[in-house]
C-alpha cells in the first residue's frame, strides 16, 4: 500500500472508533439509568456522579484521538518518521496513562465517598492495564519514529 492509502485507511480506523466512543459514552452508558433505578433505587444517587466522571474520561480520548488523525494526515503526506509524529505519539502515551490513572483514582475516590463497590475498582484495574499498554505501545513507537526521523535527517544530509 502506498503513503496515502495507508493514512486514509488509518483515518476510516480513527473514525470507527470515535464513533465506537461516542456510542458507548452518549448511548450505551446512559441507556443503564433505567433499569438501574426501576430495579435498584437505592442506587439511583450515585448514577449522576458516576456518569459525570465516565464522561470526564472521554477528554483524553478525543485528544488521543485527534493526535491520531494529524498523525495519519502526516502519513498522507510522505512525513511518516518525523519529529512532530514522534511528539504527537509522546502525546498519546502520556493521555493514555493519565487517563488510565485518572480512571483509577476516580474509581478508588468514587468507593471511599459510598458510591461504588470493591468489584468495580477491581474491574478498573482491566481498563488502568489497558490504558499503560496503549501509553508504552505509543512510547515505544514515538521512540523508535524518533531514531528514523534522526536517520532519515542524516541520510538527507549525505545526499
Amino acid at each position: 500500500m502506498e503513503q496515502k492509502s495507508l493514512a486514509r485507511w488509518l483515518k476510516v480506523v480513527l473514525a470507527g472508533v470515535g464513533i465506537c466512543a461516542l456510542v458507548v459514552y452518549f448511548a450505551v452508558l446512559p441507556m443503564y439509568r433505567t433499569s438501574l433505578v426501576q430495579d435498584y433505587p437505592e442506587f439511583a444517587g450515585r448514577y449522576w456522579p458516576w456518569m459525570l466522571f465516565l464522561w470526564s474520561t472521554a477528554i483524553p480520548v478525543a485528544a488521543i484521538l485527534i493526535f491520531g488523525w494529524e498523525i495519519a494526515g502526516n502519513i498522507g503526506l510522505d512525513r511518516s518518521f518525523s519529529m512532530e509524529n514522534a511528539k504527537l505519539l509522546r502525546r498519546i502515551a502520556f493521555l493514555a496513562v493519565l487517563d488510565g490513572l485518572y480512571f483509577f483514582v476516580g474509581n478508588l475516590i468514587l468507593l471511599f465517598t459510598d458510591n461504588s463497590h470493591p468489584g468495580i475498582v477491581l474491574f478498573s484495574l482491566l481498563v488502568v492495564f489497558a490504558c499503560i499498554a496503549i501509553g508504552v505501545a505509543a512510547a515505544v513507537v514515538s521512540h523508535l519514529v524518533k531514531k528514523a526521523a534522526d536517520l532519515q535527517e542524516q541520510s538527507d544530509l549525505t545526499t
